[in-house]
């Protein structure tokens, strides 16, 4: 199985008048642009996904859309509360496992610090693992069998700079 996860882009500053809704926060023009080219750069190394999993907040909603639209995979495009902040790995693990036939090629759209605790888990089996996963950002696992605890490989973690010398 090969896991993908991407945090969101830029978005309005937590606390910006008229956005005190975390939920609610969009991303910014900028954040936006710059998804553009990250999803231009998945879409020149031909990734393609059997499911889209984000996680339902806007900023997070709006990576995902932005991406499924790029790669022809909206269809494919699912939400998922387990990717909100302040959930707990194991949910979302349990959440994977269920379901049925199982992706071999999975995208999580999602926010800081739950991927990097995810990527931390599923490749060490503790929190300990310190990354600095950037906004837009992509990382990719690969793992045979996914469970709760080491079973992954880091395979890479790119920044948005770095995918923008792939387009």
């Amino acid at each position: 199985m090969e896991i993908y996860l991407l945090r969101h882009g830029l978005a309005i500053e937590h606390g910006t008048p008229g956005f005190e809704n975390d939920s609610a926060r969009p991303l910014t023009t900028k954040g936006i642009n710059q998804l553009k080219k990250v999803s231009a750069a998945m879409a020149a190394i031909d990734l393609e996904f059997d499911l889209i999993l984000s996680s339902p907040l806007l900023r997070a909603k709006e990576t995902a859309e932005i991406v499924a639209k790029k790669l022809k995979l909206k269809k494919r495009l699912k939400f998922s509360d387990t990717l909100a902040p302040g959930k707990e790995v194991k949910f979302l693990i349990a959440h994977l496992q269920k379901i049925k036939p199982a992706p071999k090629k999975i995208l999580l759209v999602g926010h800081e610090p739950f991927l990097s605790e995810l990527v931390s888990l599923l490749v060490t089996g503790s929190l300990q693992l310190q990354m600095d996963f950037k906004k837009a950002g992509l990382c990719k696992l690969e793992t045979e069998k996914l469970s709760a605890g080491k079973c992954a490989a880091l395979a890479w973690l790119l920044t948005p700079k770095q995918m923008k010398l792939m387009r």
